[in-house]
């Protein structure tokens, strides 16, 4: 199975992208997954060639019209169980539609 590259997104590319990053690979390996994960920031994230990109509602909103992978908009960069219940879904997706 070919690894997945998820992009964490946020304002800068730093402190919070960072967070979430952090935050997503405890749930892929909470289930196994050995996914890639990187963190950008809002402008550069339309040109990251990646699978999924992960980032918060507002940010989220900007970027679903400007990029051809799903973007999983989450409410809280440190909650693991809001992470898990919106991005496994995704990630399985992502896995069935080949997008590796």
């Amino acid at each position: 199975m070919k690894k997945l590259k998820i992009v964490a997104v946020c304002g800068f590319g730093l402190g919070s992208s960072m967070l979430l990053k952090m935050k997503i690979d405890e749930v892929l390996k909470k289930h196994g997954l050995n996914d890639h994960i990187e963190t950008t920031d809002i402008s550069s994230a339309p040109s990251v060639m990646c699978d999924l990109i992960f980032t918060s509602y507002e940010l989220g909103e900007q970027l679903q019209h400007r990029v051809s992978v799903p973007v999983v908009m989450v409410k809280s960069f440190l909650d693991t169980s809001e992470i898990e219940k919106v991005g496994l879904p995704a990630i399985q997706a992502a896995r069935e539609k080949g997008h590796t």
